[in-house]
């Protein structure tokens, strides 16, 4: 690769990545309930793709029939991982909602394990126990001193489990769809998902600042859409070894903007519980064990979310 292309990779991998670190700081920053951030979030990603969707599938004439439910069960998972995962940081620590959401490859892992009765090897298991061990340290140290963050600390992880269904359906999906047909369809999907579960809870979509709404369209384009697009140039032209670790350093990159943003101190087993998280996650996103699915983490629809 020239170096002009490769500086420009590695600058669309940089940009992605702090794109993703202020989806958490969008949704604080809004004076709205997590969840109505979330909805507009995916309202403007439906706006931006679903042209693009049409336009594909008149010109590449793509039929719908039963590969349709791929995007529409993966728009349903991701709508429901955004919804619990932008509540959870209304009732925790940014920090801690971000690192607890960004433990889906484990809860992938294993329903490789428990479905397909898949055999992932021993380094998942160390990573998996380090994984297991941050979260409760975590979780725990938050449930002594603050039963609030603790129940915004398991929304957060209920997250994680909707975002491994998102990726597990896009990976069997996408071998169906074009990706952007796939992402597109999906985005539309979870926007609905979204709106029926606000307006289903009494909340309003409407009557915010101008100031808030500012922070919605700013979720919308610089996290869900550049963001997405960065990581999707970034992994079409670096290694998958170096896109998919980076990725790890996304949840770092959110504690410590907001100490100073939002003034979130962390505490000290808060640090160590989340490193210990982060480097299970990392061993387990660099598993190249091609007979565990994990692998495939690589794949834009996993990095596209967010989280």
């Amino acid at each position: 690769m020239q170096p002009d292309r490769l500086a420009g990779s590695y600058f669309a991998l940089i940009w992605g990545i702090l794109a993703l670190t202020f989806s958490s700081l969008f949704v604080r920053w809004a004076d709205a309930p997590g969840i109505v951030t979330s909805f507009y979030r995916m309202l403007i990603a439906s706006i931006v793709f679903g042209p693009m969707v049409g336009v594909i599938i008149v010109k590449e004439k793509i039929r719908l029939s039963k590969e349709i439910m791929f995007p529409i069960l993966a728009g349903i998972s991701s709508g429901l991982d955004h919804g619990f995962w932008s509540t959870a940081i209304d009732q925790t620590q940014v920090a801690n909602a971000t690192l607890l959401n960004n433990i889906a490859p484990v809860w992938v892992v294993l329903f490789s394990v428990i479905v397909f009765r898949e055999r992932p090897s021993i380094r998942f298991w160390l990573g998996f126990i380090f994984t297991l061990t941050g979260a409760i340290i975590v979780f725990g140290n938050n449930l002594i001193n603050n039963p609030q963050f603790s129940r915004g600390d398991a929304l957060a992880l209920i997250s994680s489990i909707w975002y491994a269904g998102y990726f597990l359906l896009s990976q069997e999906g996408r071998k169906k769809l074009p990706a952007i047909v796939f992402v597109g369809l999906a985005s539309i999907v979870g926007c609905i998902t979204l709106s029926i579960a606000t307006v289903g809870s009494g909340i309003p979509l409407t009557g915010y600042s101008a100031d808030t709404y500012l922070m919605f369209l700013g979720a919308g384009l610089l996290s869900q859409v550049t963001g997405y697009f960065a990581l999707v140039y970034a992994l079409g032209r670096l290694p998958a070894a170096i896109v998919s670790p980076s990725m790890v350093t996304q949840p770092v990159l959110t504690a410590l903007l907001a100490i100073p943003l939002l003034g979130e101190a962390l505490s000290a087993f808060q640090i160590i519980g989340g490193l210990i998280t982060l480097l299970g996650v990392f061993i387990i996103n660099n598993i190249q064990n091609r007979g565990v699915p994990v692998s495939e983490i690589q794949d834009a629809e996993m990095i596209s979310r967010e989280a």
